[in-house]
């Protein structure tokens, strides 16, 4: 995970962003920046976030879901020896939920995996969450209700 480069649309409509090196990019990364910073950055400059490894067919789940409700997370594919750098963002006693991706984060908390979504939408909390960061907005809930 260095900087960004090859954005492409996914089937899902979202968009795969890959991060490598470069300086030429605007959304270029600081290459002394350590992952963890780098993560944190991520969480912290976008209302939903979802932290996962190539051909992750939970992700794929909680992409679809969320596209279904009209958003589009930012998806960073992490490599294996960068997934660890992701417990240093949680709060959660969760064991389950402490460690591996998918990693769901909005507003830059901590939601969880692919079940912790389930639950927040299950229990009609979903939607007001993703208003209240601004991934979601109150005109596309007023359109989709008539």
């Amino acid at each position: 995970m260095q900087g960004v480069r090859n954005p492409w649309p996914l089937s899902d409509g979202g968009v795969r962003l890959e991060l490598t090196p470069t300086t030429s990019s605007p959304l270029a990364i600081d290459v002394s920046e350590s992952t963890e910073m780098r993560i944190q950055r991520l969480i912290t400059e976008n209302p939903l976030i979802i932290f996962s490894r190539p051909s992750c067919c939970m992700c794929h789940v909680m992409k679809h879901l969320l596209s279904t409700i009209g958003v589009y997370p930012t998806v960073i594919e992490l490599e294996e020896d960068e997934i660890a750098a992701l417990t240093t963002h949680r709060d959660t006693a969760d064991e389950a939920e402490a460690g591996g991706v998918p990693a769901l984060y909005i507003g830059g908390l901590f939601v969880g995996g692919l079940e912790s979504l389930v639950a927040l939408h299950l229990s009609n909390n979903l939607v007001p969450k993703l208003v209240q960061v601004g991934a979601l907005r109150n005109e596309f809930l007023v359109s989709s209700a008539s």
